[in-house]
């Protein structure tokens, strides 16, 4: 003996289902946007209390770097490697910390572990 559904919720699961698929395609449509466009956005931080300012686009891509002259000492290069590092570092963080946001806000976490989607 087969079991059956109900007869209300017969024939419901396919047209569902593809309704669930275009809202997939609709989310992942959404954050292909974004993510193009926060891979155009410039994000900015400043290392060494304002000694470094580095500049990067969403696509970590490093635009600039500027160091103020005072914080150049030729008998010290390990310090301003330091500052460097820590500039850089803080800048990925925060390019990735705003685009995990960006995609959170449209796809409301449903892309964490779900391949192709961030």
């Amino acid at each position: 003996m087969k079991a059956r559904l109900p007869k209300e919720y017969q024939n419901k699961g396919a047209g569902n289902m593809n309704d669930m698929i275009r809202q997939a395609q609709k989310m992942q449509d959404l954050m292909k946007v974004k993510q193009d466009e926060l891979a155009e956005t410039e994000f900015s931080t400043q290392a060494g209390g304002g000694m470094i300012e580095l500049v990067m686009t969403g696509a970590h891509e490093l635009r600039s770097v500027k160091i103020k002259p005072e914080l150049i000492d030729p008998e010290a290069p390990e310090d301003l490697e330091d500052m460097i590092i820590a500039g850089v570092n803080a800048i990925v963080q925060k390019v990735d910390e705003e685009s995990a946001a960006e995609m959170e806000k449209i796809s409301g976490g449903l892309s964490l572990g779900m391949p192709g989607m961030f």
